[in-house]
């Protein structure tokens, strides 16, 4: 009797699975239902198998290796890596936290990196052979290798300090960052053909008016005369002037010389006329073409006094003064401020010699501030009242000397002198600027800047 057939059936091992048998090989094929594993292509004749994760991982590396030896770094599906250093980036990730900003309509953004990643994002081309990517870098920018360090150290000073965003911030909210700059204005650059002009020696002419300008002391304590007197006196003088048609010149120069005489002699009251218009013959004399005779202010002050006195006076006020005329009123001063302030129109001129000519009859501006300054405060009140900004330029700036600051208090005191003119008695000033010719510049409101700061 046969013996019956035995089957073994072979013991599994732990965990269910069940081994290749070694008689068939290790080359069989995987179940083609397993849905979690990815066969790799018949490419060029080579066997195609099972990408297992060791499989993987052994072709992640060989094409790393390549990569390094091309200069690029590669990963799986052939995409360009994006790894990013973890120093750039933190760097980064701070930049984007202090960059944020709450929502507001009226908030003002700074940004120093918005415009550079742009920048960067045009100029990206592709890269030589001795170039890399420094990878990670939040612009995208690719630089040599030798410059890669450098690169990383930029990128982390780019991180701005809290405290200097809150600076650039408060600066751009009070438009100081974005304020453009006043630029001096070359204004003897149109007289440079003119001969008369002497361009290149009137700053040099300037400085040395300046440097022997002065102002008279206070001579009311030992005169029997007071400011009162002084200021009749002068609006009168001012009104023969303008019905002799005499120059500027003629009539500050009048005033000069008037008040230094004073400052050195004592005159009665009953003088005090005929030392004026002995004043404007002596000043008539140096600057008028055509002078008026002396029997012309004779006439004019209505025969209180012979040409024989008009004469005696003013031989004893030039020898006083020592003959010393050629001084710088604040006229000369005026007509180069006027310039500095850039394509003045007639409105403008005429607005600064109605301030000036009121600013003479006031004893305390003549005795306190100098003739530069003086013409400083005229030019500068003349633009506040016309409403001419800015009011003090750096062209203006640059030729006076003078700060807006330092011209305030006098420009104060020529604006109260407008607003108070026909209640001083300084009617004839303004019936002198209430014809056509002078635009009627006498009818213009006080500027309101100055006598609101000076309330």
């Amino acid at each position: 009797m046969e013996a019956e057939a035995k089957v073994v059936i072979p013991r599994k091992p732990r965990g269910g699975k069940v081994r290749n048998d070694p008689a068939k090989g290790k080359n069989r094929q995987v179940l083609r239902d397993i849905g979690n594993l990815e066969v790799l292509q018949n490419i060029e004749g080579k066997i195609s198998r099972p990408i297992t994760r060791g499989f993987r991982a052994q072709l992640l590396a060989n094409a790393k290796v390549a990569a390094e030896q091309n200069k690029l770094v590669v990963v799986d599906d052939g995409v360009t890596a994006r790894r990013k250093d973890q120093s750039l980036k933190k760097a980064a990730g701070t930049e984007k936290k202090l960059s944020e900003e709450p929502k507001c309509d009226d908030l003002i953004v700074i940004s120093s990196d918005e415009k550079e990643k742009g920048k960067a994002e045009d100029k990206q081309k592709k890269l030589p052979d001795n170039w890399t990517s420094i990878g990670p870098s939040e612009e995208g920018i690719a630089e040599p290798c030798g410059r890669q360090r450098s690169r990383e150290k930029t990128l982390r000073n780019r991180v701005k300090a809290f405290s200097s965003i809150l600076t650039a911030r408060s600066k751009a909210a009070g438009g100081i960052a974005n304020k453009p700059k006043d630029v001096i204005v070359d204004i003897d650059a149109a007289d440079a053909d003119d001969g008369l002009a002497v361009v290149e020696y009137v700053e040099d002419i300037y400085m040395f008016y300046k440097e022997d300008e002065s102002r008279v002391h206070d001579y009311m304590i030992s005169q029997p005369i007071n400011e009162r007197m002084r200021t009749v006196l002068v609006v009168w003088l001012i009104e023969v002037h303008d019905r002799f048609e005499l120059t500027p010149e003629t009539l500050y120069l009048t005033i000069n010389i008037f008040d230094r005489y004073l400052s050195r002699k004592t005159v009665s009251r009953d003088k005090l006329q005929l030392v004026g218009i002995s004043s404007m013959l002596i000043a008539c004399k140096y600057e008028e073409i055509w002078a008026p005779l002396v029997n012309d202010f004779v006439c004019i002050s209505d025969y209180v006094y012979d040409g024989e006195e008009v004469c005696a006076m003013e031989k004893e006020i030039l020898g006083e003064l020592g003959w010393y005329l050629t001084v710088p009123t604040p006229y000369v001063f005026l007509v180069r401020y006027l310039k500095a302030s850039v394509l003045p129109d007639q409105e403008m001129e005429n607005m600064v010699f109605f301030l000036a000519e009121l600013g003479i009859t006031s004893y305390h501006i003549i005795i306190s501030y100098c003739p530069s300054m003086f013409a400083a405060s005229a030019v500068y009140t003349a633009r506040c009242t016309l409403n001419k900004r800015p009011y003090w330029t750096e062209t203006l700036k640059h030729h006076t000397g003078y700060c807006e600051k330092k011209i305030k208090d006098c420009a104060k005191l020529l604006a109260k002198l407008h607003v108070e003119a026909k209640e001083h008695g300084l009617t004839a000033v303004c019936n002198k600027f209430l014809c056509p010719e002078k635009g009627f510049i006498a009818h213009f409101a006080p500027a309101e800047d100055l006598l609101s700061s000076s309330s």
